[in-house]
């Protein structure tokens, strides 16, 4: 490090101390040739990781569009925020460790819609109709067919068998029937 004062390059550490989040190292150094000491500040120089778009574009990794993204797919649903900041942070973590410098989009999409799917359906339909931009609603079915076929999901289940429940007691009433009056 050179000296501030005398341009020296020869100098001696004499304290180290890190940040309290270890991300900075304040080093105190004493100059060989003047015997001054200066104040250094170390850190680590970040490779900022960009999403390559659809088109091709670059734009830097922002974790706040994930968890907004998240957000909307979940409004009106019973998903605490805290679940979706968690979800955002291991997101972040699986695409920091898979990828050096660029990421496509679509792997961001893909972790995203993933995460939603363990965490509710409703909320995955939303996130995935928006990230595949369905063209019609075959495409659509499509996606909420694996949804309404998994025997983990007893929403969609006990849903369908409410709605039938209902009907057959409309016709057991007797109101559900042409040309019968109560």
């Amino acid at each position: 490090m050179r000296c501030p004062f005398c341009k020296d390059v020869e100098d001696k550490v004499v304290d180290s101390r890190m940040s309290d989040d270890g991300s900075v190292i304040r080093r105190r150094r004493e100059c060989n040739e003047c015997g001054r000491r200066f104040t250094t500040i170390e850190t680590v120089k970040e490779l900022r990781l960009r999403v390559v778009k659809k088109d091709g574009s670059r734009e830097p990794f922002d974790r706040n569009k994930i968890l907004d993204g998240l957000v909307a797919a979940c409004y009106k649903r019973p998903v605490a925020l805290a679940k979706l900041e968690a979800l955002t942070a291991q997101i972040e973590r699986d695409i920091l460790q898979n990828f050096d410098r660029e990421v496509e989009s679509h792997h961001v999409g893909k972790l995203a819609m993933k995460s939603l799917r363990e965490v509710d359906n409703v909320a995955y339909v939303r996130f995935a109709s928006v990230y595949r931009a369905f063209k019609d609603a075959g495409e659509f079915l499509d996606a909420l067919r694996p949804l309404l076929e998994s025997p983990d999901d007893a929403e969609v289940g006990s849903a369908e068998h409410d709605r039938q429940e209902n009907a057959r007691d409309w016709r057991v009433s007797g109101y559900g029937q042409r040309g019968q009056e109560a």
